[in-house]
Order: C-alpha cells, then sequence, then structure tokens
C-alpha cells in the first residue's frame, strides 16, 4: 500500500480519536457540571442556614449567576442574565445588593468594529425582586469587564468603579451619571511594569472604601495592594506588596482591610497564585509584616476573603469549587460547592468595619497546607478526581493549573487534555507532510518548489 495513503489513514485515525474523546465527555457531562443555573430555584431550600443572608456571584468562562442564600438556606434569590458578575456588596440597612455585571455585545449591538462588554452597576431588592440599572458605560471586549465596586454612601448613590478596562479608579454620582473624580494608574506607574499593555496591564481587580475617606485597590497584575487619597492620589509609603515579589502577594483577589478599632491597620488578602489566605498588619514603624496564613489541601485560586464581626472568615475558593466559612479555630462549619465564585457578602458586616477584628487580635490559628508540625488533626488528602486537571498540581506552574482551571468546563479532564495535544500536533504534523507532498518548502518567503 502506498506510504503517503497509509500516513494518512494514521493521521485520520488520531484526530477522529481525539475529536470522539472531547466530543463523548461534553455531551456526556453530568448538565449541572457545565451549567451552574441549574443547581439552584428560587424557594428551595439549597444549603444549611448561614444565619445571615449570603450573596455569591460567579465569573468564569462559562455560565455565571447571582444568588442570594435566606438565613435559612433556601433561595432567595438568582439571577443568570448576564456573562459575568462580580464585585457586590449591600446597601447598608436594606435587603437590596448592588453588583457589578457584564453583558456580552455583538458587533452589530455595539455598533462597533469588535465586540464590546456592556459593563452595568445594578440595584436589586432581594425581596422583592425589584432591579435598577445605576450606572452603565460600554468597553471593547478585549479590554475585560469591570469586577470592582465600593458604595461610598448609606443608599449607593455615589459609586466607585474599578475600571478594568482603562486601568482607573473613578467616582459616579449615580443621580447624575457625572463622575466627579479618578485616579489613573499611569499617573504613578510605569508602562514596564505590571501586566502587558495595552492589553491587561494592571488588572484592577477591587476597590474598598476604608471609613477614613481612602479607597484600597487592588491591582492585580503588579501584584500590590494600594491606598489612594482622593485629595492626594497614590500613598506610596502604604503600598502593600511590589511586582514580582511573588513571596508577599502573587495576582492577589479582594483584599479586606481591618481598622486600627480592630487591630489595624491591617489587610486580609486572598492571595490567589500562592493558593493561600494571608493577612498583614501595619507595624508602627511604616511596614507591613505578615501575622497570619491559611490554606488547606483544598484550596485553589482563593478570589475573596472576608472577616466577620464573630471573628470568622468567610472564603471564596473559585477554582477548588467551594465557598465556605472558616470559625475562630480553624474549621469549616459552612459550605455551599461553587465552582468559579467570585465575591461573597454576607449581611450582618458594618460598613464602617466596626467590630471586626484582626488575627493577631482573634489570635487565631494559622495553618497551610505545606506545614509539616504535629497537629491534633490532619486534614483529609484532597478528593481530586484522577482524571481531573487538578490532578496536575505540583507538575504544571500554579499560574498555568489556575488558568486551565478558570477557562476549561469542569467535565475537561486530563484525558480530554491530551486527546486536544494529540489532536494538535496530529493536525500539525499531518498538515505540514501534506504541503511537503505538494512541493512546498519553508523558505522565506515560502515558496513551491519546480520540479
Amino acid at each position: 500500500m502506498n506510504t503517503r495513503l497509509l500516513l494518512r489513514l494514521g493521521f485520520a485515525v488520531l484526530v477522529l480519536a481525539a475529536i470522539a474523546t472531547v466530543g463523548n465527555a461534553m455531551l456526556t457531562a453530568d448538565a449541572t457540571a457545565s451549567d451552574p443555573a441549574a443547581a439552584f430555584e428560587e424557594g428551595e431550600r439549597a444549603v444549611d442556614p448561614p444565619g445571615e443572608t449570603t450573596v455569591i456571584t460567579t465569573s468564569q468562562h462559562g455560565n455565571n449567576f447571582l444568588v442570594a442564600f435566606a438565613p435559612d438556606g433556601t433561595v432567595a434569590y438568582y439571577d443568570d442574565e448576564y456573562a459575568f458578575y462580580n464585585e457586590v456588596e449591600r446597601v447598608p440597612g436594606t435587603n437590596s445588593v448592588v453588583y457589578v455585571a457584564t453583558e456580552h455585545l455583538n458587533r452589530e449591538q455595539c455598533h462597533a468594529t469588535e465586540p464590546c462588554n456592556r459593563n452595568v452597576i445594578e440595584r436589586v431588592n432581594l425581596t422583592t425582586g425589584e432591579r435598577e440599572v445605576l450606572h452603565e458605560r460600554t468597553n471593547p471586549r478585549d479590554r475585560n469587564q469591570w469586577h470592582a465596586i465600593a458604595l461610598l454612601d448609606d443608599d449607593g448613590e455615589r459609586i466607585a468603579v474599578g475600571d478594568i478596562a482603562f486601568d482607573r479608579v473613578f467616582v459616579v454620582d449615580t443621580e447624575t451619571g457625572v463622575i466627579d473624580w479618578e485616579w489613573e494608574a499611569q499617573t504613578d506607574y510605569n508602562l514596564s511594569s505590571g501586566g502587558v499593555y495595552p492589553g491587561d496591564w494592571t488588572h484592577l481587580n477591587d476597590v474598598e472604601a476604608l471609613p477614613d475617606g481612602r479607597l484600597m485597590v487592588s491591582l492585580r497584575n503588579h501584584d500590590q495592594v494600594v491606598f489612594l487619597d482622593r485629595e492626594d492620589g497614590l500613598q506610596e509609603n502604604w503600598t502593600l506588596g511590589a511586582d514580582g515579589d511573588h513571596a508577599t502577594l502573587h495576582e492577589q483577589h479582594n483584599p479586606d482591610y481591618i481598622p486600627a478599632s480592630g487591630g489595624g491597620p491591617a489587610v486580609l488578602v486572598a492571595d490567589s497564585e500562592n493558593n493561600r489566605l494571608v493577612e498583614y498588619e501595619r507595624t508602627d514603624g511604616g511596614d507591613w509584616k505578615e501575622t497570619w496564613e491559611w490554606s488547606d489541601l483544598d484550596l485553589r485560586w482563593p478570589r475573596d476573603a472576608d472577616r466577620l464581626p464573630n471573628g470568622h472568615t468567610m472564603v471564596v475558593d473559585s477554582n477548588g469549587g467551594r465557598v465556605f466559612e472558616l470559625d475562630t479555630e480553624g474549621e469549616i462549619v459552612w459550605q455551599v460547592e461553587m465552582k468559579g465564585a467570585y465575591d461573597v457578602e454576607r449581611f450582618g458586616v458594618p460598613a464602617d468595619r466596626d467590630g471586626i477584628e484582626t488575627a493577631r487580635e482573634l489570635g487565631l490559628p494559622g495553618e497551610t497546607a505545606q506545614d509539616t508540625s504535629a497537629r491534633e488533626s490532619v486534614p483529609e488528602p484532597r478528593d481530586v478526581p484522577a482524571g481531573s486537571i487538578g490532578a496536575l498540581e505540583g507538575v504544571v506552574p500554579s499560574i498555568l493549573l489556575n488558568g486551565l482551571l478558570y477557562v476549561l468546563p469542569p467535565w475537561f479532564g486530563i484525558r480530554e487534555l491530551a486527546a486536544t495535544g494529540v489532536l494538535l500536533v496530529a493536525g500539525m504534523v499531518w498538515a505540514g507532510a501534506e504541503l511537503r507532498w505538494r512541493g512546498f518548502r519553508l523558505r522565506s518567503p515560502i515558496e513551491r518548489r519546480r520540479e
């Protein structure tokens, strides 16, 4: 038989087998694994009673939603209209929340030459379901979607927005639509720092209003938490972390400020690429000192950590597929399974953070998955299915593994990853062979050999 025919048959078998492997996994996947919306219905008893209303958003590649659990564990509100849901904050003294979400628009819908994101800041009454768009802006899809908001008054009329698309923070009056203050990262940072400009340069993913009027901002791709005075701008001597100093912070999310009244100033951070929660206190000398660290064998790419008035800590474990409450003994006392969760808002936390205490004040036990010291109890081994991509931890770099877990659906495991690799390699080799058989050679420029 002709050698070329045999090779073509071999390539065809490899390509078809790889496609069949991935296709079968996709078609046989549990619907709830690829469609989180199927997991919750308003009125159902979905989780153990959290004690206070608990609102969670999800933001991953796939179907996303906002869900509110009532104190008794029933689903009080559910919405999956938008493509992404990011930060959510309670309107003080009400049963309403304000959140930032993003709708994908095609070129025709946004009257542009490329697809767009419609970023909306919306208020919803969790009791009545009444919704109101407070502010919205559209930006090119490749500039990412808004992640962060902070309410600056009890009515939610003035809001600070972390504009990830244009690397800035601005304050908008939602009654008039007027932006009356802004800070641009380019004011204080060189374009050679952080990520790639003009793509994902700062990845500005959080803004928090502090009791003293300042704003605390997370610049993920600079590995820094910075503090802004609305009159003087960046307070450089308050910056936590440094660009590339991954021992301090590595592409963090959603820092939580603890004021001096609770033993601070301190910052509790979801240190995402380091797969840990970490707390830093500011010393009398103006430095930041690490005072607490926590992780377990399941924690993978956390994106939120909030200290509660009772000393517990709410945690969003995005790629670990869970949102949980950690008590003062380091034990998980409440949990809901949810892949791709982004932010959690537990009602009952004062807007001024009064009564929130540091880990040092509370005497919280620190724990890390790498700690080899003796303990009274040892965490159970991580329950990662043998075929899960998560089983590659320790084999591939954390930043690559977390990226794969973020963008790939839950049914896509090691077998499917291997099949995709076979498909790509076989396809490229086959294409190269066909070009060579037809007389093409790699030259500059590429040309066909004349016989």
